[in-house]
This record gives C-alpha cells, sequence and structure tokens, in this order.
C-alpha cells in the first residue's frame, strides 16, 4: 500500500461538531485523520508529509438525499424510454460533480448509486463515497410506481434492475427488501406517503399499511440497516416513525406532534427544500407534468414552514437535496448540492448549524451503520475540503464550487485548484 500523509495548517478550523477555531491543524495518514487540534498541538513536521497552509478546512459535505437516476427532465415517463445502461452511464459524471462540489458522501436514495458505489471502490470512477438504497420500495398505485404504465409492465420493471420496485403485503415487502440486499443496498428506502411526480398518488395520503412498514423495517433491522421514508403528509410521517423508521424524507406536513414523536424517537429530517425551488424556479424547462407542476404548487410554502418549525423544536436535520437529474444544464443538477444550506440558514438556522447539518449528522442518517466520518477528529475518515472563505460567516461561500479548493476522499487528493 502506498503511504500518504497530509499535514493541512487552516486560519481556521470548522471541525464540524462544536466551534470552530483558529490556527488549526489536520493531519492524514492514509484513509484516517490522525489528528485535529491547534496547529501548537499538533506533531511536529518530521519531512514525511505534505503541509498546506490553507484558508479554512473543514470536513467533506454529506447530501443524504440524492438519486443517480441519468434523468434529463422531471418527468419520471421519460424515465423507462432510456436504457439502464445508458441512465447509469450518466451517473458517472454526476457522481464527479458531487464531489468536485466538496460533497464527499452520498446517501443515495434510490437509484444506481448501489452501482456507481462498486466503480467508485475499485478506483474505475471518480466519486464520493456511495451509501446506495437500490430500488425505491412503492405500494402499488403509490409514489414509485410508474402510473401511466401497463401494470404488467410495471410489474416486470420491478424485478429489472430499474430502480423503482412496487410490492404489496408483507410477504412481497419482506422480498422487495431483501432484493436490495443483494443489490449490495446499504439502507431501504420506501415511500410512506403519495408524492409530487407521481401522477395519481395524493401527497398527503398515508402509503404502505402499518403492518407493512413494520415488517420492512423489522426485516432492514435484522442486518443493522435503516429505512428512510419518503412523507409529505403527517399519516404517512407518524406511521414510518411508529414502524421504526429512522429518517424522514422532506417532512411537509410536520406539525409539532409529529416533531415530537422524531425527538422522542431519535428520528432526523431530510427536509430536501432545494428541489422545491429549483422546479418552481424553473417550471417551464424542467419538463415538469402539470399535475406534478399543481401540486408542487400545493406544498410549497407548507414545506417551508415545517422545515421552520422542526428548526425551532430542534429536530435532527441532516442535509439533503432530491437531486435526481444529469448534467449541468438539467433541472436538479449534481454539482450544486450546497444550495441546500442556504434554505437551512433561511429557515432559522446558523451558518454553524447548517455546516453541522452537511456534515456531522450526514452519517446518523445510516443508523447502527454510520461510519465514523463528517468531523474533524482522529479516527475518523479522511473526508476533507478546503475553503477559500469562511462559510460560518456568510454560508453561499460554499456554493461557487471554485471555493472548495482542495478535496479529500478517503485520504486522497482528488480536487487542487492552481491557488494551491
Amino acid at each position: 500500500m502506498i503511504f500518504r500523509m497530509y499535514r493541512i495548517e487552516a486560519e481556521l478550523l470548522i471541525p464540524g461538531k462544536g466551534e470552530p477555531f483558529k490556527d488549526g491543524c489536520v493531519i492524514l495518514e492514509n484513509n484516517r485523520i490522525s489528528f485535529a487540534g491547534p496547529l501548537e498541538d499538533a506533531p511536529k513536521e518530521d519531512g514525511s508529509m505534505t503541509t498546506f497552509t490553507v484558508p479554512v478546512v473543514m470536513p467533506g459535505m454529506w447530501d443524504c438525499h440524492g438519486h443517480f437516476m441519468g434523468m434529463k427532465t422531471a418527468n419520471l415517463d421519460t424515465m423507462y424510454q432510456n436504457p439502464v445502461s445508458v441512465l447509469a452511464g450518466r451517473c458517472v459524471k454526476d457522481a464527479e460533480r458531487a464531489l468536485q462540489a466538496g460533497f464527499t458522501s452520498i446517501r443515495e436514495v434510490g437509484g444506481f448509486g448501489v452501482y456507481i458505489a462498486q466503480l467508485v471502490q475499485e478506483g474505475t470512477v471518480k466519486g464520493p463515497n456511495i451509501y446506495g438504497a437500490g430500488a425505491i420500495l412503492s405500494q402499488t398505485a403509490g409514489h414509485a410506481d410508474l402510473h401511466s404504465t401497463p401494470l404488467a409492465f410495471m410489474k416486470w420493471l420491478s424485478q429489472s434492475e430499474f430502480p423503482f420496485r412496487t410490492c404489496d403485503g408483507i410477504g412481497d415487502c419482506v422480498q422487495a427488501v431483501r432484493e436490495q440486499f443483494r443489490r449490495g443496498a446499504s439502507l431501504i428506502k420506501i415511500c410512506g406517503s403519495g408524492g409530487v411526480l407521481s401522477q395519481i398518488d395524493h401527497p398527503i395520503h398515508q402509503q404502505f399499511r402499518e403492518d407493512e412498514l413494520r415488517a420492512m423495517v423489522e426485516e432492514a433491522a435484522r442486518v443493522n440497516k435503516i429505512v428512510a421514508s419518503h412523507c409529505h403528509g403527517k399519516p404517512g410521517i407518524m406511521a414510518s416513525l411508529k414502524a421504526g423508521c429512522h429518517t424522514i424524507e422532506h417532512g411537509t406536513y410536520l406539525d409539532e406532534e409529529a416533531a415530537e414523536l422524531m425527538i422522542e424517537q431519535n428520528a432526523i429530517l431530510v427536509p430536501t427544500r432545494f428541489i422545491v425551488e429549483k422546479l418552481l424556479e424553473g417550471a417551464e424547462k424542467t419538463g415538469i407534468q402539470e399535475y406534478a407542476l399543481k401540486k408542487l404548487r400545493m406544498i410549497a410554502e407548507r414545506h417551508f414552514k415545517a422545515m421552520q418549525l422542526a428548526v425551532k423544536m430542534g429536530v435532527t436535520i441532516a442535509l439533503g437535496t432530491d437531486i435526481f437529474s444529469s448534467g449541468s444544464d438539467s433541472p436538479v443538477p449534481w454539482g450544486a448540492n450546497a444550495q441546500e444550506l442556504g434554505y437551512l440558514v433561511k429557515a432559522g438556522m446558523s451558518p454553524l448549524q447548517a455546516i453541522e447539518a452537511a456534515t456531522a449528522n450526514g452519517p446518523k442518517t445510516l443508523g447502527p451503520e454510520a461510519p465514523k466520518s463528517g468531523q474533524l477528529k482522529e479516527g475518523y475518515d479522511a473526508d476533507v475540503i478546503v475553503v477559500k472563505k469562511d462559510p460560518t460567516k456568510n454560508i453561499t461561500v460554499l456554493e461557487d464550487n471554485q471555493n472548495i479548493t482542495m478535496v479529500w476522499k478517503s485520504g486522497i487528493l482528488s480536487k487542487q485548484l492552481s491557488e494551491n
């Protein structure tokens, strides 16, 4: 194994959890952090390491709700018109864009992430750590059912490599969970409520019965995995939490009762404001269907109020964007992930709290199998970024990829702009 050692001396060190401090130092030994603390306490240089002097150092960021799907529009019906190989191939560049934006870890909640992760791990593709869910699990007529297709065709897609899987009844739901683990899934993603881009279901309505939800959570727990539940409506949020789902995705109709239950159960909210704003902002050129746009407009204001409530009540929040499209000119492009931090600040977080949501809170969304990541601490993964300016004073600094001047993933220097 090639020995790699880097020493990063920073004017400001942002640890991910806790207060930043001036004159910090981080030392990376291969894929781990061996020191993170005040420069005056750091081991002396001995000539075995490469040293950088930088303005700001912080942990690599996490996007805890993204999709490597290879789509070009916001119309789900166009997805199955492409070969799976083409869709997955497009995701290779998306993974690279995420890493260059400072996102060293992605919790991919439905898509081709389980396969892209293999390519990254073997070194074929340059990208972040990817923790994929495999296919999104939905009841028939649910959010991940393609309602415009014949039922028989949808059932065929469910048994292919396509990232949507319909399942009904305890037996079929358990089988669907096991299929995702066969693909190498790090978690399970279900649809606990209706959604926006799907045609006939309603965002408020609960999906899956309570016994189906419990069966999927219990099956995942047998192998130390968690279940992430897509939920807009309160009925789905409450049913998912009572069944033991570890994260709630979106949480549009979260109220005080639901927030209290989340806190009681140490559940995590991944609100994904980015997707709402981006689709509303460019509705005429995203390919979004009229039925979906109508639902999006219906939930938009309520979704932001739920975010504000969650922040105010102290619900644990992790950053997620719901990015699903491929290419820098697509509706919700990979590489723009850091815009979500700005929405978290608008919802009431301080910039430092938003950074914690994007770093230290990320691994928590994987439950018992959370990696030691998201913080600058001894023994943690050497996923580290250098920032040109202080994001605790202006969070939008992180939105410009040119401000992310260096990126280490697993101790490998994956980005270095010329000024460094």
